[in-house]
């Protein structure tokens, strides 16, 4: 699977950043579907089937922790790669995240590069390439 194909859900209730983000990964080829708080992003998880999923933490309706962890919990999306994007650089919320089954974790503000980096590794971890 390649940037060219795989199907990207942001989730965050900033729309200046999904934007930026949109942006960033149309650009890289991504196809992007977007979701601007924890309901609509689990909604559109579950009819999407992404191929891998940028989630903030803090977000309206229901937080990324809850739904990471009802991604993690549904056998159908269990597999799909999840990165964490959140201001909350505590060490209590980035070792709850991971425990929770992210699989990645970035702090706000990040660089766009970095995370189509980290995307594009898990990625290809996911399809079986180093």
């Amino acid at each position: 699977m390649n940037g060219a194909k795989a199907r990207v859900l942001i989730c965050d209730d900033d729309p200046l950043l999904l934007e930026l983000m949109e942006f960033r990964l149309r650009a890289k080829g991504y196809e992007v579907i977007k979701a601007v708080d924890g309901a609509e992003a689990l909604s559109k998880a579950e009819k999407e089937a992404p191929d891998i999923i940028a989630l903030d933490a803090m977000m309206p309706k229901a937080d990324g922790l809850e739904v990471l962890a009802r991604i993690k919990g549904d056998p159908a999306l269990s597999e799909t790669p999840v990165v964490m994007l959140t201001a909350r650089k505590g060490e209590r919320d980035i070792v709850s995240a991971l425990e929770k089954g992210a699989d990645d974790y970035l702090v706000k503000p990040f660089i766009p590069e970095e995370l189509l980096a980290r995307l594009a590794r898990l990625l290809a971890r996911k399809s079986g390439r180093r």
